[in-house]
């Protein structure tokens, strides 16, 4: 920043998890300079995770949309004007309207999205064009925990606060890693034990995760047997006498089925279903039961599974059982797993839902919905969901979808359907702040969409707690909000329509034109907002009360906050009232019915997939933050030591990962956190980083009945070692971030390639690895280097034709800025501390050309990232504890891990549990 340059502060929220943090934008009013954590906001108190600490890095340079582009050849872009592109976007979807009428078109959109944008492409779905098919990536993650909600309480509302972690006394956490997912509520948790020692925590999970190391007690359970768990701990309740008679009965209905069907669920059989000790069953309900306030944590875990509806029913049963819901420390809270997934939920983004909590099913809905749009009437059936939707594309069903903020070719299950469902498309618009994502080859259209800190926003987190976010600079190039993009969508599509002599839907209006002038004439987040108010009074979730002048002066607020009220409400049912039409609770009573895909004979294996720590979706942000993959700079696959041994796979070894759909290529890392037969993916790791490791190549598309939710938690797999033996690499120095996209033209005809961001204070760098059965053409080898420019007078070479191999290096200033290997990488780890550390090579200038590192010189042996905010490494930590650190406090203040925003100190208290546990 030049001197005298003033530095601006504006308050905003991460875009990562729902957690919700609230942010400090540092800023200069053209570029964002630096973030840290907003000490008012009451989601985080100024803490922010490793991710949301990163968030300056991601904003400016390379990679962002800045114009729209049409596609007219496999990989050629044309740039157009806005006018241009909308316009001849809007002449064929008015086409495919007039031939095929509006449901064969469909919107497939995101929880990142803040609520404004979510309000306004379901009003230009729903009630401007007619069709219900707009759904959102959020049914990857939440429509589970929307469907047990709704059928268990009556309504999609989370019925407690984060303030309940530190009053609760037993946290019942479920299927959710929250140390990775949700770091700045496993810091709230940790802060609670701390406080209060006598706090009891059970954890249930197949893998025992970084949040296990907090539990009182861990049950590893089968991946798939959660219902069997959850009526085996109420079959124990019932048989001790540990339940709540009197709110059962005053405020429940169908207690006697759920009676009946938890019969069967004894402790021997549940213990054998699960795979636990019967004597850990036991003590799960005993520390339910002796609890007087228990609040259940719950994530994808429960929610990404063929009966996560299920899951989630069975789960809050046990909160019925008992009463402990809506009261201090009580109640059973799902954890949102986008920034906004929640504010989707309440403006209806998906296509059963309308604004308000309300159902297209619902006459009396429709009807509210019609009168606020000034619309006759709304399509009565609901549209298709996710997977469904793009079964309908490949089929020839739907001929139009509009895909905005998201990347369903990396993030839907069974890859390979999506990709022929986009080649099938008629039209493909993604609308993105990001290029080169893996849907982006698939589209006619793209779209630059303003991004964060680029607009004024409105967002909804995990505790239904309502913030507004500040703009801090412009968008770049000719970017827009993305509420701005569907209004001047909508008023073109009106003008197509008009052409084209399309009859209206109702006589509201004398023209499309007119009608698209009328519905979408905001000007502002405020305009917009005001409306949506409307479609909130008298419902669950009344905001009428909520002004945005409050939220900007007074910060955020949990709805409901109707007319008249002076805050928000913390808790939600503590009178016992639920929102059914009987005012009761309904208790579920499904049976156990195991996963969609059991492994058998030629797929033994169990493959579950997650999130990891310093990672965040498809990685189109936080994949441009390297320190960011300092703990896993490819996408490894996590297996248990004893099945490495069985199916001979050592640590660090490309193995292929294969299943009824498709296989992926993965480099093992062994991990005796996994119980046996279960195998763990990363959910983030595309083309751009790890081109043959998509892990939805596998997933299947079996999806909840209920709430259309995917199975991403369970495939049948079976692996083997891939016999790849021949290597090269190339690093680069790469302090603009630029490298990547001619690293990934490099590797495209590689069975294996990893791409990876290195981190470095002075000198970053990206460093690409292939992998082959055997070398390539010598020719390969020139056109690498022509293309790195390594043919200079500034670059060394050394070949060794006899065995293959040949490194090419070049100096600039004294300094190691590029190499080349070709046919082995023996040196590769040395060298790429050189160009990190920006060190002097002349003085061992001939050794650079080695085959080997000397032994004379020290050889620099590459240890996985721990701590991304310090830079601190797995060795340097096991050092600190060899020399005596025997504590997380030892261990802080010996190497400085942990000391920043923490996200790393489960993993570190693993560590010195592993040692502990090798000494004795």
């Amino acid at each position: 920043m030049n001197a005298g340059t003033a530095t601006r502060l504006s308050r905003s929220v991460c875009p990562y998890c729902g957690t919700g943090c609230g942010v400090l934008i540092e800023h200069d009013g053209k570029q964002i300079l630096g973030v840290r954590g907003d000490p008012e906001h009451p989601a985080n108190f100024g803490q922010l995770c490793s991710k949301g600490m990163t968030l300056a890095q991601t904003v400016h340079g390379p990679g962002r949309a800045v114009v729209p582009l049409h596609r007219v050849a496999d990989d050629d872009w044309l740039e157009a004007s806005w006018d241009q592109s909308l316009g001849q976007i809007a002449t064929r979807w008015a086409e495919i309207y007039r031939d095929r009428g509006p449901q064969a078109l469909a919107f497939y959109v995101s929880g990142q999205l803040p609520t404004e944008d979510y309000y306004v492409a379901n009003k230009l779905a729903k009630g401007f064009l007619g069709t219900n098919h707009i759904d959102t990536n959020s049914r990857l993650c939440m429509a589970s925990a929307v469907t047990g909600y709704k059928r268990s309480l009556g309504m999609d509302s989370v019925p407690c606060s984060y303030e309940d972690l530190e009053l609760t006394d037993c946290l019942f956490i479920v299927g959710a890693n929250v140390a990775y997912a949700h770091p700045i509520i496993f810091r709230r948790i940790e802060a609670a034990r701390a406080k209060r020692p006598d706090l009891r925590i059970i954890v249930v999970d197949p893998r025992r995760t970084a949040t296990a190391s907090i539990a009182d007690l861990f049950l590893p359970i089968l991946p798939g047997t959660d219902v069997a768990l959850f009526h085996g701990i109420l079959h124990l309740l019932i048989w001790n006498d540990r339940l709540d008679a009197e709110f059962i009965q005053q405020h429940t209905q169908g207690w006697q089925e759920l009676k009946q069907r938890v019969q069967e669920y004894t402790p021997q059989r549940v213990a054998e279903i699960c795979q636990i000790a019967e004597a850990d069953l036991q003590q799960a309900a005993e520390m339910f039961a002796s609890s007087p306030s228990v609040l259940s944590l719950w994530c994808q875990g429960l929610n990404q599974s063929a009966h996560g509806t299920d899951n989630n029913v069975t789960l809050i049963n046990l909160h019925l059982a008992t009463g402990q819901i809506g009261r201090p420390g009580a109640g059973p809270f799902s954890l949102t797993g986008q920034p906004n997934a929640m504010g989707g939920r309440e403006t209806g983004g998906m296509p059963a839902l309308l604004p308000g909590h309300r159902e297209v099913a619902n006459a009396e809905h429709r009807a509210d919905i019609a009168d606020i749009w000034g619309i006759d009437a709304l399509y009565p059936q609901p549209g298709l969901t996710a997977v469904p939707m793009y079964q309908a594309l490949e089929r020839g069903d739907l001929a139009a979808i509009w895909i905005t903020c998201t990347n369903p070719v990396l993030s839907l299950p069974d890859r390979q359907q999506i990709e022929r469902a986009l080649h099938n498309a008629e039209q493909v618009v993604l609308q993105e702040s990001y290029l080169d994502g893996e849907t982006m080859p698939f589209a006619d259209w793209v779209l630059p969409a303003a991004s964060w800190g680029e607009r004024e926003a409105l967002v909804t987190n995990s505790e239904r707690r309502v913030s507004h976010l500040q703009a801090a600079i412009p968008a770049p190039g000719c970017a827009r909000p993305d509420w701005q993009i569907f209004c001047d969508f909508a008023q073109a599509l009106g003008a197509a329509l008009d052409r084209l002599q399309v009859a209206l839907p109702d006589q509201r209006d004398v023209s499309w034109q007119r009608r698209a002038a009328r519905m979408f004439s905001f000007a502002d987040t405020a305009s917009i907002y005001a409306e949506y108010q409307r479609c909130t009074v008298g419902r669950d979730l009344d905001i009428s009360g909520l002004q945005l002048a409050t939220l900007i002066t007074q910060g955020p607020q949990q709805w409901p906050f109707p007319a008249g009220a002076k805050t928000g409400q913390k808790r939600l049912y503590a009178d016992g009232v639920f929102p059914t039409s009987s005012g009761r609770a309904q208790f579920h009573a499904p049976a156990h019915v195991g996963v969609a895909e059991e492994i058998d004979a030629r797929y033994p294996l169990r493959l579950t997939t997650g999130r990891l720590r310093d990672q965040w979706h498809s990685m189109a942000r936080t994949g441009r933050a390297a320190s960011l993959f300092a703990s896993a700079e490819e996408a490894f696959l996590h297996i248990h030591p004893r099945d490495a041994r069985q199916f001979s796979v050592e640590d660090g070894e490309l193995i292929r990962v294969e299943s009824r759909r498709g296989a992926s290529i993965y480099r093992t890392r062994i991990d005796d956190t996994l119980q046996r037969g279960l195998l763990f993916a990363p959910m983030h790791f595309g083309r751009r980083h790890a081109p043959a490791a998509l892990c939805n190549t596998v997933t299947l598309p079996a999806i909840d009945p209920y709430s259309g939710e995917p199975e991403f938690k369970h495939a049948a797999v079976r692996i083997h070692a891939i016999a790849l033996p021949w290597e090269a690499a190339v690093l680069l120095e790469d302090s603009a971030g630029e490298a990547s996209r001619l690293l990934r033209e490099l590797a495209q005809d590689f069975a294996y390639a990893s791409i990876t961001p290195l981190v470095s204070a002075q000198h970053p760098a990206t460093l690409l690895r292939v992998a082959a059965k055997q070398a390539p053409d010598p020719s390969v080898a020139q056109r690498w280097d022509a293309a790195l420019s390594l043919l200079g007078a500034d670059t060394l070479l050394y070949e060794d034709p006899r065995n293959g191999f040949s490194k090419r290096l070049r100096i600039h200033d004294g300094r190691l800025n590029a190499l080349r290997l070709w046919g082995g990488l023996q040196t590769l780890d040395w060298l790429r501390q050189l160009v990190l550390d920006g060190t002097e090579v002349e003085p061992f200038r001939l050794a650079l050309l080695a085959p080997r590192v000397p032994a004379n010189l020290a050889s620099w042996e590459r240890s996985r990232g721990i701590c991304a905010c310090k830079g601190v490494d797995e060795k340097t930590i096991l050092h600190a504890i060899a020399n005596g650190a025997s504590s997380l406090e030892g261990i802080m203040q010996a190497c400085g891990a942990g000391t920043e925003c923490g996200s790393c100190k489960p993993e570190i208290q693993q560590l010195l549990q592993h040692r502990f546990a090798e000494a004795s």
